[in-house]
């Protein structure tokens, strides 16, 4: 399967998931939805988020330039809120996914479609 068949069919294809993106944790946009364009510097800051949990409570997660309130954050996933929308990240062995969702979806939704896809993807060496 594509990279991109993971951002179409399982993130988007759910109904859950607004926008998505699949980072290598090396650099680099693996895949990414239509319109979907997170800047050099947000992927960067994206990866090395998970290497400082506490720094990324603190200041929040930008977006293809929105800045999301962190909820949670550790070594494995990265949960934020902006108004009544959310984004969920999470590292792979190789990767980061990155997805948001719009209201009226919850997180309770959407959270699980993206870490049920990392574990998948950590099952098989990503």
């Amino acid at each position: 399967m594509s990279w991109q068949a993971y951002v179409d069919n399982n993130l988007l294809g759910t109904g859950k998931i607004s926008k998505a993106a699949i980072l290598g944790q090396a650099g680099g946009v693996w895949a990414s939805s239509p319109g979907y364009t997170l800047s050099a510097d947000e992927q960067k800051a994206i990866v090395n988020a998970f290497n400082k949990p506490d720094e990324v409570l603190a200041s929040g997660v930008r977006l293809a330039g929105q800045k999301f309130f962190t909820l949670q954050a550790n070594d494995r996933s990265i949960y934020g809120k902006k108004q009544a929308d959310g984004c969920i990240l999470v590292k792979t062995k190789q990767a980061v996914l990155v997805a948001e969702y719009t209201a009226p979806v919850q997180a309770p939704e959407a959270t699980p479609i993206v870490e049920n896809l990392a574990d998948y993807l950590i099952s098989v060496g990503y």
